[in-house]
């Protein structure tokens, strides 16, 4: 905080967004604003275009990685289908499973 001698008004910096305030303690407004400096987005123009090449080829090998898991997934449920199906011819109990229209 700063104290101006010749019109009693305070600089105070606010906390969320980091602007200049200049308040007025007898009316307790703020008479004059002033936003903080922003930098420019793209500081280095190189860094950001090797940045967005480094992106593409992460993004690229997600993909590689989702598509074979693809490939995958259907030899998982092709052994988990056989291991049921052996189970079943194995089960000796010789009564089928009921049907939804068994149970009215």
């Amino acid at each position: 905080m700063r104290y101006d001698s010749d019109m009693v008004l305070f600089d105070v910096l606010c906390p969320c967004c980091g602007a200049t305030l200049r308040v007025d303690p007898e009316t307790q407004a703020v008479i004059h604003h002033r936003e903080p400096e922003k930098k420019a987005p793209i500081e280095d123009l190189q860094a950001a275009v090797q940045s967005l090449k480094g992106e593409a080829a992460r993004r690229n090998d997600i993909f590689e990685k989702s598509f074979t898991s693809h490939l995958g997934a259907e030899k998982v449920r092709e052994k988990k289908f056989e291991e049921l199906l052996k189970q079943a011819k194995e089960d000796k109990s010789g009564k089928p499973p009921n049907r939804p229209f068994d149970l009215d």
